[in-house]
């Protein structure tokens, strides 16, 4: 029997309809904290979907051991990176412990699912770098406007601060003195950031704009310039970087990548990789250190060193 065959919702023991009411995936999801429960669910409904079954009614709790392998070898069939495939292993398990504390799991089954080993791999890091001239070509497309001015501080202290989306989406204005941010990240862990210069001068107009009111640091504004007293949402954020990034003329790239340029940006001016860890709230100097591209830079200049003795015959 192939895999693709093993993986349909036929596999799967029927489902007593009381159970779905302690649906273990999302107990799990609950848990997670907001940065990372985006994706984790991504992966679960990625899985579903491998059984032809709802997200919301998928037996959970019946998942064996040679489930967990067939969705392993089925994923390695696929062009998937090993970290997306662990990530959904690890997904899984994560339900399966869920299941597991509600009493719908044996011991042994969950036990078994544990023994699943996660795929070994790696591959090149996603996204990209921006250059300094592409932030300064996002910044010249914020007008003076309310909504320019409140753009502009976004990207600028995103960039600065090397904030995640849903980061600079949850701030409140309490989080930030005299230069002084306050964040809380993945993990629930809080750290404390510096908005300087450029950043400090955008946030400060932003303030003098949106007044001390308690209550989130970045409002919605209206087409018109009214300004709503609410919470922007992490998908609004997204969606206005993809507008200014089409105004100024520059390629596609993600909220993660004013991260990924601050980490670097940091890094390349001789920052120590574990102060940058700290600043960006990284649980290990490992992951930070999968940011620096010095590496690549110096293997593409040493490639330039060895000389090829080929005559070009065509003309352009």
């Amino acid at each position: 029997m192939t895999t693709l065959n093993y993986i349909t919702s036929n596999n799967l023991p029927r489902v007593v309809p009381e159970v779905i009411k302690q649906n273990p995936a999302t107990i799990y999801l609950s848990s997670l904290a907001p940065t990372g429960r985006r994706a984790i669910e991504g992966r679960l409904k990625y899985v579903a979907n491998l059984f032809d079954c709802p997200f919301e009614s998928m037996p959970w709790h019946t998942l064996k051991y040679q489930h967990l392998e067939a969705i392993r070898a089925k994923l390695q069939e696929t062009e998937l990176a090993p970290a997306t495939i662990n990530m959904t292993l690890y997904a899984l398990r994560g339900v399966a412990k869920s299941a597991f504390n509600l009493g719908l799991m044996s011991a042994d089954d969950y036990a078994r699912l544990n023994n699943v080993k996660p795929v070994r791999g790696e591959r090149l890091p996603k996204g990209r770098a921006l250059a300094v001239g592409e932030i300064a070509a996002l910044l010249d497309t914020c007008a003076g406007t309310p909504i320019g001015i409140r753009d502009a501080a976004i990207i600028a202290v995103m960039y600065a601060c090397g904030l995640r989306r849903d980061e600079i989406a949850s701030i409140d204005l309490d989080k930030f003195n005299n230069g002084e941010l306050r964040v809380i990240g993945k993990g629930n862990k809080e750290r404390l950031l510096y908005i300087d210069n450029g950043a400090l001068d955008a946030l400060n107009d932003w303030l003098a704009i949106r007044g001390s009111d308690p209550g989130p640091l970045f409002y919605p504004i209206r087409k018109g310039g009214t300004i709503q007293h609410r919470r922007m949402s992490d998908q609004a954020i997204y969606n206005m970087l993809q507008e200014r990034a089409k105004q100024a003329g520059i390629s596609r790239f993600s909220p993660h990548d004013l991260r990924r340029s601050f980490i670097s940006e940091l890094l390349d001016r001789g920052a120590d990789v574990v102060t940058v860890q700290g600043l960006a709230g990284h649980a290990s100097v490992q992951t930070t250190s999968r940011y620096d591209r010095r590496g690549e830079r110096a293997k593409k200049n040493a490639i330039g060193l060895l000389h090829v003795p080929y005559k070009k015959r065509l003309s352009a």
